[in-house]
C-alpha cells in the first residue's frame, strides 16, 4: 500500500514581512552583488516561486540587475 505523501507549501511572506527580510539580506550581503561585487542597482533574487523557492533568507541573495538578469537566463535555459 502506497502512503499518500502531502504536499509541502513554501513559505510566503506579507509584502512587510518580505521588505523587511529584504532588507535583512541586503544587509548581510553588504549591499553587494554577491556575483559581480557591484554595490549599485541591487536586487534580491530568489528560486523561482513556482520551482517551490521558499521566502526564506537561506534562498535569498544579494545580485545586481545585470547579474539577476543572466541568472534568470541561466535558469531558464536548464529546462
Amino acid at each position: 500500500m502506497n502512503a499518500m505523501r502531502s504536499k509541502v507549501v513554501p513559505l510566503r511572506l506579507d509584502s512587510v514581512a518580505y521588505e523587511n527580510l529584504r532588507q535583512q539580506v541586503l544587509r548581510r550581503d553588504n549591499w553587494r552583488c554577491q556575483s559581480c561585487g557591484a554595490m549599485s542597482n541591487l536586487e534580491v533574487h530568489k528560486e523561482f516561486r513556482s520551482h517551490s523557492g521558499p521566502d526564506s533568507e537561506d534562498n535569498l541573495i544579494t545580485f545586481c540587475n545585470a547579474c539577476h538578469r543572466a541568472a534568470h537566463r541561466r535558469s531558464m535555459n536548464r529546462y
